[in-house]
């Protein structure tokens, strides 16, 4: 009988290469959420976003992350795929909380029980939000920004006892307007510098508002005394 021939090891197979697996997109335009937020933190850490994190995916996120991608020879797609996350992840670390929220947006925490009678301006460090209440109603929320380690903003039970709408620091030579002073120096006032670098800055002790249509309309409605 005849012998079949062994096959041949070194012939290339007929059969065609397989592709490599496409990466997988995580993220893209219109998307929302913690996971946007991360995003483009670690985006402004490497420089490639300005803005603070939105939480949503917009144009300015898409043409940063192209650029990123571009940077690194990956293609420019404008959205994070998992190629292009884990190479962000080993050129940024964890952000924290307030990297986040640099311009504010973090939810309120329930009210101090002293807030909850009378007319009140809750203001809370720790979700850093300001409250306006009234009998234990909240009228509106904003965020707010404090005072550095070395010009603490003073912590207690205040009265507003001046308010100054186009008032200009004499110490600083700084304006604040919408002022309402309740301690000293200190006062909860709209700040210019908030709206523009959010939390990467800090203020001399005063509580800072960075929606000047909120505090317009807080102002009006806050009086001497509460």
């Amino acid at each position: 009988p005849k012998s079949t021939p062994a096959p041949d090891r070194h012939r290339p197979s007929s059969a065609p290469p397989a592709a490599p697996a496409a990466a997988r997109v995580l993220w893209k335009r219109g998307d929302t959420g913690r996971d946007v937020r991360e995003l483009q933190a670690r985006l402004r850490q490497v420089e490639w976003l300005v803005d603070g994190p939105t939480g949503t995916y917009d144009d300015l996120t898409e043409r940063a992350v192209s650029g990123f991608q571009g940077k690194r020879g990956l293609p420019r797609t404008g959205r994070t795929d998992t190629v292009t996350w884990q190479r962000l992840l080993g050129m940024s670390h964890e952000p924290g909380k307030w990297d986040l929220y640099l311009m504010g947006g973090q939810p309120a925490a329930a009210p101090d029980l002293r807030c909850t009678s009378g007319r009140v301006l809750c203001v809370s460090k720790s979700s850093r939000t300001l409250r306006w209440m009234i009998d234990g109603r909240t009228v509106s929320t904003m965020s707010v920004r404090f005072g550095s380690q070395y010009t603490p903003t003073r912590e207690g039970v205040f009265q507003v006892y001046w308010k100054s709408r186009h008032h200009v620091s004499t110490l600083y030579d700084s304006a604040m307007p919408y002022a309402m002073f309740f301690s000293g120096g200190q006062a909860v006032h709209y700040s210019y510098d908030f709206a523009a670098r959010g939390y990467a800055g800090a203020s001399h002790g005063c509580v800072n508002v960075r929606d000047e249509a909120a505090i317009a309309d807080l102002y009006a409605q806050v009086k001497t005394g509460d």
